[in-house]
């Protein structure tokens, strides 16, 4: 065994050398531990093991943080004899953690543990918010005692460091020790014993005792690498832990704290890339969590964007600020969490939405929503500057918070405990913000500074008129402000918001009207909401952004899975953006929409092209083309055909298919998913849609399909979002339809190729 320290009374001992494979030698009982791990067995992409890493000696287990876990067990079948260690108990451990826990419930994300809180039995190592960490132990007599890491001794993120726990029962002390020195202690009485756990398996990044969410996902699991793990049934001294520390880095690593290569610990993408449901061509985290993508910004020849994103796992929780950079706005890298909640008085409990805009010199800074339970209201706008004048590095990896925020409710100031996700934008005159609230009914309030720093409450920027329009909910949230140019009446600018709350319909409204920047409110050019989307809560969370390369705006979203946890679970990762989209007023005043032409790089063999061709002809020649990852160009003539559209994700006999289609009489676009899947684990359904006013015009449809995307761009003037996950492999034909005959004037397909 390769360590310094004396092993004496070595009970249990991990090495994790296996570096492959879907179990773990426990070396003292030589018994091969499984490793769960929601790959070992996948649905929907191809099974693979845990992930290995690099350790601090030979390999080390990467744990996702939540579905990764050994469970050690101690029953007769197992063979495996419980070792004696009630007066003393050592254990020792390599943590590098990927990411930190909210805490719920006030438990630990667990290391290693053995334990019954109830009867206050047995014994845990781990770690709790922001960094934080806890050896607990039971004692015979019904006492619990917790010794916890003092201030200033957190275990930091993406690093390596060596904890120790050690329990003296003849001695009467508790100790922990960080990198080989000791950095807290406790007294117990003389002569204690700890109480045995007895029906309880060891845990190895799980908690025994896990807070569930939603029924499915366990919370309190260790995120990150974990080597070298022993146990221990005497007390090591000091002058042990010491030796073991500088055993390992004298030995393995030239002197110096062991270091860690970011690329060994971030979130690997790399298991879902054949995920048949995950979109390829869109972008998203590389794993786990997102909502809505925001603060799109342009500097230094990249285009940044970020997004609201949990680290811990494919759930919604504990929510930081992920990060993307492109030269392209269509092949993206994924960069380091930007913005991460913090042992601070600003935002410990979340970092919400936000946006971002330039400071005096022009430098990126981000606003965000700092979300901190222990104020009132808990949600204030804050700010966050980037490193970029002390390290040069376009990529804008390391962001620093103003310890302070900015703009603080107040009574009378918008819906008291509604107030997020700040919008700003800065002009000649100074820098302005909407913030996403409501005033009987949802409304954007708006704020000014003459430098980014001091705000003055305007009064609201706009609000809804609940009882005409009561879908527009009690709260708005992520307002944007584009100016979309001129028409005869002056400057018109597009005011998007997002409605929550009860009565709300969860989509992206839209108004065209004029900035009154000196009441800074907006007037609209009419009183009665627009969507951009008809697609049924699929194209959600706005962001926006004017491109200062071309002067187009740029609208980002969210398109939302549509899945139960239990799926979310299964796949591992949960929600993508939308494709990005420019929009710009058209010549007879409605909102234009069109996918960015950045999209055609992504454009492979093209599969078919015809023209003037009738229903039947058509059809023949698209059984040849088949595809989950295609852009198709189709414009229709009605022929006889009251309703019309087009087949896709179809099997060859029909089973599965989804049809997008227009309603000639009632001027509707829709979809109809009835038949879209057969697996009886997905809730994809029905039939969604909206108004679409051709006026008379042919039907022009731009689709991109996505595996489990489908965006439908109907004639430059509104689209249809919708997901779909069928459960057959063969689910990949298309096919034209009709009600009646109509007349295909155009169609082209495109292979799509991924970005990642």
């Amino acid at each position: 065994m390769s360590h310094a320290t004396d092993n004496r009374g070595l009970i249990m001992y991990w090495a994790f050398n296996e570096g492959t494979g879907t179990s773990a030698l426990e070396s003292v009982s030589q018994v091969q531990d499984n490793i769960q791990y929601v790959f070992n067995q996948a649905e929907f992409t191809q099974p693979c093991p845990p992930r290995w890493r690099q350790g601090v000696i030979g390999n080390g287990l990467l744990f996702d943080g939540y579905s990764t876990y050994i469970a050690h067990s101690f029953d007769e079948g197992n063979q495996n004899t419980e070792p004696e260690y009630r007066s003393a108990l050592s254990i020792g451990v390599w943590v590098a953690p990927r990411s930190y826990e909210w805490g719920d419930d006030g438990k630990l994300s667990a290391i290693v543990n053995r334990y019954n809180l109830d009867r206050k039995q047995g014994y845990l190592l781990g770690m709790f918010r922001h960094g934080s960490w806890s050896f607990q132990v039971g004692l015979e007599g019904g006492d619990w005692k917790e010794l916890w890491s003092p201030d200033g001794h957190e275990l930091p993120k993406n690093e390596w460091s060596y904890v120790n726990a050690v329990f003296d029962g003849n001695q009467g002390e508790i100790k922990l020790y960080l990198n080989g020195s000791e950095i807290a202690s406790a007294a117990v009485p003389r002569g204690s014993r700890l109480a045995e756990a007895a029906d309880t398996d060891l845990l190895i990044g799980k908690n025994n005792h896990s807070s569930l969410l939603a029924e499915v996902f366990s919370l309190h699991m260790f995120s990150g690498i974990i080597d070298e793990l022993k146990i221990y049934n005497r007390a090591l001294s000091a002058e042990e832990v010491a030796a073991s520390y500088r055993h390992v880095l004298d030995t393995f690593h030239e002197g110096i704290r062991p270091q860690l290569n970011y690329d060994e610990i971030k979130l690997d993408r790399t298991p879902l890339l054949l995920d048949r449901h995950r979109p390829q061509y869109h972008v998203s985290p590389p794993a786990h969590w997102m909502n809505e993508p925001h603060a799109p910004i342009y500097f230094d020849g990249q285009y940044h964007l970020f997004y609201q994103h949990n680290p811990q796992g494919p759930f919604f929780h504990q929510i930081h600020w992920g990060h993307w950079v492109s030269q392209d706005l269509v092949h993206w890298r994924d960069l380091p969490v930007a913005l991460a909640p913090e042992k601070d008085q600003l935002a410990p409990d979340g970092i919400w939405s936000g946006s971002a805009t330039y400071d005096a010199d022009g430098l990126p800074v981000l606003f965000f929503t700092a979300g901190n339970d222990s104020a009132s209201p808990n949600q204030s706008v804050a700010l966050a500057r980037s490193t970029y004048t002390l390290d040069g590095n376009p990529d804008l990896v390391q962001w620093v918070k103003h310890p302070e925020p900015l703009i603080v409710q107040k009574k009378g100031m918008g819906a008291f405990g509604d107030f997020r996700d700040p919008f700003v934008w800065k002009d000649d005159d100074g820098w302005y913000a909407l913030v996403g609230s409501g005033i009987e009914g949802g409304a954007a309030l708006a704020f000014a500074s003459q430098d980014m720093l001091n705000w003055t409450y305007k009064g609201p920027f706009f609000k809804a008129d609940i009882q005409k329009f009561p879908y527009l909910g009690p709260i708005w949230e992520l307002p944007v402000l584009l100016p979309l140019g001129s028409d005869k009446q002056g400057v018109k600018h597009l005011l998007l918001v997002s409605p929550v709350g009860k009565g709300a319909d969860v989509e992206v409204f839209y108004w065209i009207g004029q900035l009154d920047k000196q009441n800074l409110s907006f007037i609209p050019d009419q009183e009665e909401p627009q969507l951009i989307d008809v697609g049924d809560f699929h194209f959600t969370g706005p962001s926006g952004m004017v491109d200062p390369k071309t002067g187009r705006n740029i609208v980002f979203t969210i398109a939302q899975g549509d899945r139960t946890s239990e799926m979310e679970y299964k796949s591992g990762w949960a929600h993508n953006g939308g494709l990005p989209l420019s929009v710009y007023l058209r010549d007879d005043g409605r909102l234009g929409i069109e996918p960015i032409q950045e999209l055609q790089s992504l454009r492979g063999p093209k599969r078919l092209s015809l023209r003037d061709q009738s229903l039947a002809e058509t059809n023949v020649q698209l059984r040849n083309v088949h595809g989950d990852m295609l852009e198709i160009q189709l414009e229709l003539e009605p022929g006889s055909a009251k309703k019309f559209g087009i087949k896709v994700r179809c099997t060859p006999d029909g089973e599965e298919e989804t049809l997008l289609y227009y309603d000639w009489n009632q001027a509707l676009l829709m979809v109809d998913r009835s038949k879209t899947t057969l697996h009886p684990g997905e809730k994809c359904g029905g039939i969604q849609g909206g108004k679409l006013e051709l006026l008379g015009e042919n039907l022009k449809l731009h689709i991109y399909l996505d595996r489990s995307m489908v965006e439908a761009y109907a004639s430059g003037l509104k689209s249809l979002t919708t997901r779909v996950y069928p459960s057959r492999m063969d689910a990949l034909g298309l096919e034209i339809w009709g009600d009646g005959e109509p007349f295909v004037k155009s169609l082209d397909i495109w292979d799509m190729q991924s970005v990642w």
